[in-house]
């Protein structure tokens, strides 16, 4: 992690496997206290990068249904 990338920047597999690295790292317990907060803080904001874009990526296989009533629901999307 010696240049960190924005964030935004980093593609849900970017960003996962960023998240996997600092996560071994803690776990190894060998980073200095001060490193391992800051790890542990761009961990805290990797994870919620990540939620984001699954989150996005589970809005688009979804569509939004109408009803008779005028009632919106969800279905999932199909793929045929």
């Amino acid at each position: 992690m010696s240049e960190l990338v924005d964030i935004a920047a980093l593609s849900f597999e970017q960003a996962l496997a960023e998240l996997e690295q600092i996560v071994a790292r803690l776990e190894s317990g060998q980073a200095p206290l001060e490193d391992s907060i800051r790890m542990y803080e761009r961990g805290a904001a990797l994870k919620a990068q990540c939620e984001t874009r699954l989150e996005a990526a589970r809005l688009r296989v979804e569509k939004i249904v109408v009803g008779a009533a005028g009632a919106q629901g969800v279905e999932p999307a199909e793929f045929n």
